[in-house]
This record gives C-alpha cells, structure tokens and sequence, in this order.
C-alpha cells in the first residue's frame, strides 16, 4: 500500500495518480511547461496530497518557482497564492502575459518596483557584466548565501536572477526570474526581452567591474593617471565614481561597442 506521505508528494503527468486520495489537476501554459519536473507535452499534473496545502507549494513542487507566475486560477476563478487546494480543483497557472494587462485580474503578481535593479546569483558572472555594460544597476557578491540574496532582493526592491530553482521558491522572494539559457549572450536577450528593457539600455554609463556610476572627468584632473601614450592620444575620458577607474574611447571601446551592437541586433 502507498502510504499518504508518499502519495502527497507525487506528481504525475497526465493523469495518472493514486485515486484513493485527494487529488487536484493543475494545467500549466506557455514557457511554464518546459519548467515541470517531468515535462508532460500537455502541460497536466494531477498532483494526490494530504491535508490542505496552498498553491504555491503545489505549483513549485510540480518543477515551477512561484516567480515565474502571472495569473493562477483555481476552476476559473483568480486565486493568490495562498489558496488552499481542495480535492477536485482544477488549477490553470500561466506564466507573465506579454501582450494583455492582466493587473486587475491577477492575485499573484507583485506591485512593480519603483526602478529596474537587479540582484544577480553569482553563476551568472557574464550576465551581470552584460548588464552593467548596457547601464543597469546589476549588483553581485560572491559573498552572499542564497537566504542573503533573497533578503537583498527584497529590501533593496531588485530583480533577483538566478538559475537556481530553489533560491527563487524562497517565499520572501516576490520579483525574480529564472534565467532559462546557459550562454551569457543568450541570457541578457533573454533578460532584456522578459522585463521589456530595450528601451532603457544606456551603454558605458556603469562600471563593469564594480557597478558604480560613470561620469565625464576632465583630462587634467586625471592626466597624472595616465599612461604616457594614452595621455597623448586620448583627450576624452570618464571615470567611474565608486573604483575611480577611468575609461577612454580606445580599442577595448569598439570592441565593446560591438558586443552591444549584437546584443541589440538579437532583440529585433
């Protein structure tokens, strides 16, 4: 016999599940599906469960961190993530609309931030200097654990990115984002694309090394700075405000340039 601890913590694709106990279907849409624990073609889990769980943690024990989710409706009807799942419940989850102002509607969406930050996992290195490089406030530290990045995330009001499902099913978590592709220059479009960013990139005005702000700095305030033959070729320079480093419109500039370029070019 399966035992009810056992039979809670299934999830089955399709259909199938121990009919003894009480059980609740959920139909998952979109990108969504491609996060499920076992992947059904047709986006259905019928999950068996004891007690009465919430949502949230149905949903999340199905593969999906609750931050990828818009809009929950629990047969028909617009539920938070609180809702306490009953047997017989058909649960439709659907991942952020891109096209549809569902503001009104939706019980799970967060209030917006008041300004575009991030806070970003330390895996993800590339991207957090794809980021800066394109103006956005990207902050990182290697030193901080997963509850630490958590906790950032939310009194700072940043955009927690990670690959890592667990962080982000962390319940104070209430803005972040699975970062689906494994290649840094597939992540920032990816970024860019999923919080509709084109608009407000703004190239070379952060620092890449240290996330402080650039600004223009006049040549004789940090000619005793310069390298002789930078002195002497360069007149036109800035310098970022936090690590003092100091930039000019050089080789490593266009090359940069370039990369931004691409970047921009995979948006269209």
């Amino acid at each position: 016999a399966v035992s009810m601890k056992r039979a809670s913590s299934k999830c089955s694709p399709g259909g199938e599940s121990a009919m003894s106990f009480p059980e609740a279907t959920y139909r998952f849409f979109g990108d969504l599906i491609d996060l499920l624990n076992d992947k059904p073609s047709s986006g259905v889990v019928v999950r068996t469960f004891d007690g009465s769980p919430n949502v949230k943690d149905q949903i999340e024990a199905c593969g999906v961190p609750h931050t990828e989710v818009d809009l929950i409706l629990a047969n028909g009807q617009s539920v938070g993530f609180h809702h306490r799942v009953v047997n017989g419940d058909v649960i439709s989850v659907y991942p952020r609309f891109e096209s549809l102002d569902i503001s009104t509607v939706s019980r799970v969406r967060p209030e917006p931030l008041p300004e575009t930050l991030f806070v970003v996992d330390v895996n993800l290195g590339k991207l957090t200097k794809y980021l800066r490089l394109l103006g956005f406030d990207a902050l990182a530290d290697g030193n901080l654990e997963d509850a630490e990045l958590a906790t950032t995330s939310v009194e700072q009001g940043r955009i927690l990115l990670t690959r890592d499902r667990p962080l982000l099913k962390r319940a104070i978590v209430t803005h972040g984002y699975l970062v689906r592709s494994t290649e840094p220059a597939r992540q920032i479009v990816e970024v860019l694309r999923r919080f509709d960013l084109a608009g407000s990139v703004d190239p070379f005005s952060r620092c890449m090394e240290c996330n402080g702000l650039v600004r223009p700095v006049e040549k004789r305030d940090i000619e005793h700075l310069l390298e002789p033959l930078t002195r002497k070729h360069f007149d036109d320079f800035t310098q970022c405000e936090g690590c003092g480093r100091i930039f000019w419109r050089g080789s490593h500039f266009n090359r940069l340039r370039n990369v931004i370029d691409e970047i921009l070019a995979n948006l269209a």
